[in-house]
């Protein structure tokens, strides 16, 4: 009696571990179970209005896949290029057609798998190439500025071979278009006019980062018949944040790299009429010896105010002419008065220690001047005198078509001094 009970729980365990057995073997790929089983062939089940043989399609043509008769259906399908972007698409509830619900790049070549069920439930796989035809009208894209090492106010430009104008179109190639920063940061382009794009970050770029610019546009379908081309990719390291910030009230420059002073120099500005400008400007080039004439700015031969004169150490911080230079001959003036046209003077020495430690792309900055603020795209790189949340209203994919006056005077949330720009003088 006592054995009894133990010979039947044995008798039970055996015959659980023979069901165990069967369900692993189900589970193997029997004609019960054949989920696991390797797809058969299902070339003669469905079918695609891609090219035959050696042609090629439009990539204005949709994708179109479509099963065959009703002995199978289709579970999925998962279109690729050669870059790895993959093509968005619909498949019908009764898995009888897949159809592409995005645009097809030009000049491109496809692979296109297609999963299947038969009746049974058995999995099917067919796999498809083709290639696209090329678009004749091509967005070339041309990054800047040149690879090399910069200072921390550098934008990032995006200078288009055609002109965008559809806020569609406009999201399209701005999504295309990437910025990589180490450290990272947040940034935003912002569409300066029709063919031209800058990137800035919200505040300076970190010292000593490098930034990756490449673009994915080549071969998408932009806007009617623009298709996007290539684009050589770019890259930017930055040095040190190195950043002059002048007074013209004080009549001295403060100059400090990350974040230190280092030094601070007497300096002279525009005298009235030829004030400086006000506000952040970005370090364009540099020359050791320019002939600067009254000429290229208005000033007519023979007038009180003609100069020809040589200059040495000059800094370029505009398009229309103003640097940063070596003055001798207004030295008596520097740290006391502002006598100049505009430009910032101070002693050869300064300025060639200025020249030595600035490099393109390092901030400029001018503070209590009487002269006008600097403008954000028009003559150099004054992108740094618009606010954040102004700059992203100029961005294609924060659903602003129109963007602001870019023009229009304002504090910027990067100060350059604690004090306030002065009015325009009358």
């Amino acid at each position: 009696m006592s054995h009894a009970p133990r010979f039947r729980t044995v008798l039970s365990c055996t015959l659980l571990v023979a069901s165990l057995a069967a369900s692993a073997t189900a589970c193997a790929g029997s004609a019960a179970n054949p989920l696991s089983a390797k797809p058969y062939d299902a070339a003669d089940q469905v079918s695609f209005n891609g090219p035959s043989g050696t042609g090629k399609t439009s990539p204005d043509k949709p994708l179109e896949i479509t099963a065959r008769g009703s002995e199978a259906r289709i579970t999925d399908v998962t279109a690729t290029d050669a870059s790895g972007r993959y093509l968005a698409g619909e498949l019908s509830a009764d898995g009888s057609r897949w159809h592409s619900t995005a645009p097809l790049a030009a000049d491109a070549h496809y692979t296109v798998k297609v999963g299947t069920e038969d009746q049974d439930g058995s999995p099917g796989l067919r796999t498809m190439t083709f290639d696209t035809a090329t678009a004749p009208n091509r967005l070339q894209v041309t990054f800047g500025p040149e690879g090399g090492k910069y200072g921390v106010g550098q934008p990032i430009t995006a200078q288009l071979s055609s002109k965008v104008k559809s806020p569609a179109a406009r999201a399209i190639v701005e999504r295309a278009l990437r910025v990589e920063s180490s450290p990272s940061v947040d940034g935003a382009w912002y569409w300066v006019d029709d063919n031209l794009l800058h990137y800035r970050p919200k505040s300076y770029w970190p010292a000593h980062a490098t930034i990756n610019v490449h673009s994915n546009l080549d071969g998408i379908k932009v806007d009617g018949k623009l298709y996007g081309g290539t684009a050589k990719p770019l890259k930017i390291t930055t040095g040190d944040r190195m950043e002059a910030v002048t007074d013209a009230g004080s009549h001295y420059m403060t100059v400090k790299r990350n974040g230190n002073v280092i030094n601070t120099i007497p300096v002279t500005t525009g005298k009235p009429g030829f004030d400086t400008r006000n506000g952040v400007k970005v370090v364009l080039g540099q020359e050791y010896y320019v002939q600067m004439r009254g000429t290229s700015i208005g000033i007519a031969e023979g007038s009180s105010d003609s100069y020809d004169l040589p200059v040495y150490y000059a800094t370029r911080v505009t398009w229309s002419g103003e640097y940063v230079h070596a003055a001798p001959w207004s030295v008596g003036s520097q740290g006391y008065d502002n006598v100049s046209h505009g430009c910032t003077g101070m002693s050869t020495d300064n300025a060639a220690w200025f020249f030595n430690n600035f490099r393109p792309g390092d901030l400029v900055s001018v503070v209590n001047s009487y002269g006008e603020t600097m403008t954000p795209f028009d003559n150099g790189f004054g992108d740094w005198n618009m606010s954040w949340s102004k700059w992203r209203t100029g961005s294609a994919l924060n659903g602003a078509a129109q963007h602001t006056d870019p023009t229009a005077p304002e504090e910027t949330e990067d100060s350059a001094g604690s004090a306030r720009l002065r009015p325009t003088a009358a």
